[in-house]
C-alpha cells in the first residue's frame, strides 16, 4: 500500500482542528483530566528520549502503520508520523524502547486479508533518530505470540518477554533470538469472586528501579465486564526470577461500573518530567464505549519497600499537570480534510483493505475521487477517522461520477457488521442502521447525483442532514437513530465508531470538504 506525506504535506482546513476531548485534557491552571488521547488509541507503549516523551499504539490494519507521537508533558501530544509505510498485516501491541544509543520498535504482525504473514509473527524496526526514518522490519522467526515487552537484565543480555508470560533471548543487536522460547512468569490471580472477562495474561512491560526488574502486565480481558482489565505487577532481583507478586496487586482497576473509565489495563510504567513517575494505559470510557480505548495518565508513587502505587483514584478529578506549569502544545492532527493531498495512517485508514487498496483514491483533481468497491457500505472498505469526542459534527460533499453505476455516502463506521449513515444513490437518499438498510428512503428529484451530507453525532443520538451543495439550510433526513450500543462488547471486535466516507459499485464518487467539529453542550443556566 502506498506510503503517506509528512503531516505538513497534509495539512488539513482550520475547521475542526482541535476537538473538546483534546482541549479538557490540559485545563491551562496546572492541571489536567483524563483522558489525555481522546478517542482511540490502543495498548500505548512509551518511551523518554531526553526530555521529550514518545507514544505509539496498535495501528491494526492502518497502512501506512505505526502512528508515532509526542509530547513534552505526557499530556499533550502531536503527531510525528507513519513509521511503517508497508506493514507486513495488522498491527498489535508493540513496545517501543532505546537501546546503545538506537532505536527499536518491537511489533506483533497478525494475518489480515493482505497480509503477507499467515500467523502471529514478531519482528522488529530499527532506527538511528527516532524521528528519522526507519529500518526493517525483519522478522524475528517468533510465531503465535503477541505483546512484546524489551528488557535487559543484570547481566547485559536483551530479551522479549511475551504474552503468557514467556520469554526469549535476544542477540546484542537486538535484530534476531538468540535460543528458544521459554515459560518465566504465571502472573498474579485475582479473586475468585472478581467479575472479569478472562484471565487472558498479556501486555508485559519491563522497568529498572532501585536495583529490582519490575514486570508490568495486564490481566482480566480487554473489554467484557468494566471491571475485569487491571494492571498488576511482578518484581525479581535477577532477569530470570523468580518474580515475586506485589502484595497490592493490581496496581489499578475499575472496581466499580458507576466509575467514569472502565476496563482499566495495558500500562506502561515510566519516570516522568520532574521525577515523579506515572502509568500510561487505555480505557473505555463510561457511556462512550464507542470511542474505543482511550489514552489515561496517571501518577504512581513507591512505597517504602519499593512497590509502585497508583494515585488517580477513580479519576473523576482533576490531577496536577507533569512538570507543573501551564504550558500547552498544539493537540494532534485536524480531521478536517480538503484532500489537497493523502494522508493515510495518520488521519484516514481503510477498514479491511486489500493490499492495493490506495489505489482507488485519486486526489489528482478537484477533492478525492473513490473508485466503487463491493455491493454497499459493508463490502466497501470504507475510509475512517478516528472519532475522540463524545459528541460531534461530520459533514461531507458526495458526488456520483458515473450514475447508477455507483452509490456513495457518509457513515458512522463500527465495522462491516455494524455501522449507519446515508447512501447516495441516484435520484435517492437511502439509511443504514445496525448494519441494514432502513425502511426509509428519500426520493430525490430525478437524476440528482450530488449532495452535502451530515451527521450529528450528540452522546448516542444521531440525526442525519442534506442539501444541495450552495443550498442555504440543511434538510433533516426524517429518522433519528441511536448508537449507544455500536462498541467491542455488542460484536466482539476491537475497533471504535469511526466516521468514514464510502462509494461502492463499478463507477466513481467524488468526495469533498470532509469536515469534523466538536459538539459542545452549552451549560443550562
Amino acid at each position: 500500500m502506498s506510503t503517506a506525506p509528512t503531516a505538513s504535506e497534509a495539512a488539513a482546513p482550520a475547521w475542526g482542528r482541535g476537538t473538546e476531548n483534546q482541549r479538557r485534557a490540559n485545563l491551562g491552571d496546572g492541571t489536567y483530566r483524563n483522558p489525555v488521547l481522546g478517542g482511540d488509541y490502543p495498548d500505548p507503549t512509551v518511551l523518554r528520549v531526553g526530555d521529550r516523551y514518545y507514544l505509539t499504539f496498535s495501528s491494526f490494519e492502518s497502512s501506512p502503520a505505526i502512528v508515532l507521537l509526542r509530547s513534552d508533558n505526557l499530556v499533550d501530544w502531536e503527531p510525528v508520523g507513519p513509521v511503517c509505510p508497508e506493514p507486513w498485516g495488522s498491527v498489535f501491541a508493540m513496545d517501543l524502547v532505546e537501546h546503545d544509543d538506537r532505536y527499536f520498535l518491537y511489533i506483533p504482525f497478525m494475518p489480515t486479508s493482505w497480509s503477507r504473514v499467515t500467523e502471529p509473527t514478531i519482528a522488529v524496526m530499527w532506527a538511528e533518530d527516532i524521528e528519522g526514518e526507519w529500518s526493517g522490519p525483519i522478522d524475528l522467526g517468533i510465531r503465535g505470540y503477541i505483546d512484546p515487552g524489551h528488557a535487559v537484565g543484570e547481566d547485559g543480555r536483551r530479551y522479549l518477554f511475551l504474552n503468557g508470560v514467556d520469554r526469549v533471548r535476544l542477540t546484542d543487536g537486538g535484530l534476531a533470538t538468540d535460543g528458544p522460547v521459554e515459560h518465566v512468569y504465571d502472573g498474579w490471580h485475582y479473586p475468585e469472586d472478581w467479575v472479569v472477562e478472562a484471565y487472558s495474561l498479556e501486555g508485559p512491560k519491563h522497568v529498572e528501579r532501585g536495583g529490582w526488574h519490575y514486570l508490568v502486565s495486564a490481566v482480566g480481558g480487554t473489554a467484557g465486564p468494566a471491571t475485569g482489565h487491571m494492571i498488576i505487577v511482578a518484581r525479581s532481583r535477577s532477569i530470570d526470577g523468580p518474580w515475586e507478586n506485589m502484595p497490592g496487586n493490581p496496581l489499578l482497576r475499575c472496581t466499580d461500573p458507576a466509575q467514569p473509565w472502565w476496563s482499566r489495563g495495558h500500562g506502561t510504567l515510566l519516570e516522568g518530567p520532574g521525577g515523579q513517575w506515572y502509568v500510561i494505559y487505555h480505557a473505555y470510557e463510561k457511556g462512550a464505549q464507542g470511542l474505543g480505548r482511550q489514552v489515561l495518565l496517571e501518577p504512581v508513587d513507591w512505597t517504602e519497600d519499593g512497590w509502585p502505587v497508583a494515585r488517580g483514584g477513580e479519576l473523576s478529578e482533576p490531577l496536577p499537570l507533569p512538570g507543573g506549569g501551564t504550558a500547552r502544545r498544539p493537540h494532534g492532527l485536524a480531521l478536517s480534510d480538503d484532500f489537497a493531498a493523502p494522508c493515510w495512517g495518520l488521519r484516514w485508514t481503510f477498514d479491511q483493505p486489500a493490499a492495493d487498496e490506495t489505489d482507488r483514491a485519486d486526489f489528482s483533481g478537484q477533492g478525492l475521487v473513490l473508485s466503487g468497491k463491493g455491493d454497499g457500505p459493508a463490502t466497501s472498505s470504507p475510509m475512517t477517522v478516528r472519532a475522540p469526542d463524545r459528541s460531534y459534527r461530520v459533514e461531507a460533499g458526495i458526488e456520483l461520477l458515473d450514475g447508477a453505476a455507483c452509490t456513495a455516502g457518509l457513515l458512522l463506521f463500527f465495522n462491516h457488521r455494524l455501522f449507519l449513515g446515508l447512501e447516495l444513490r441516484e435520484g435517492a437518499l437511502q439509511a443504514w442502521t445496525g448494519g441494514t438498510r432502513t425502511w426509509s428512503l428519500e426520493m430525490l428529484p430525478d437524476g440528482t447525483r450530488h449532495l452535502e451530507l451530515a451527521i450529528d453525532k450528540r452522546e448516542g443520538v444521531v440525526d442525519m442532514h442534506y442539501r444541495v451543495p450552495g443550498a442555504p439550510s440543511w434538510t433533516h433526513y426524517p429518522l433519528t437513530l441511536e448508537c449507544s450500543g455500536y462498541h467491542a462488547n455488542t460484536v466482539n471486535d476491537l475497533v471504535s465508531l469511526r466516521p468514514a466516507v464510502f462509494a461502492a459499485g463499478d463507477g466513481r464518487a467524488r468526495i469533498t470538504d470532509f469536515r469534523y467539529e466538536a459538539l459542545v453542550e452549552e451549560p443550562q443556566a
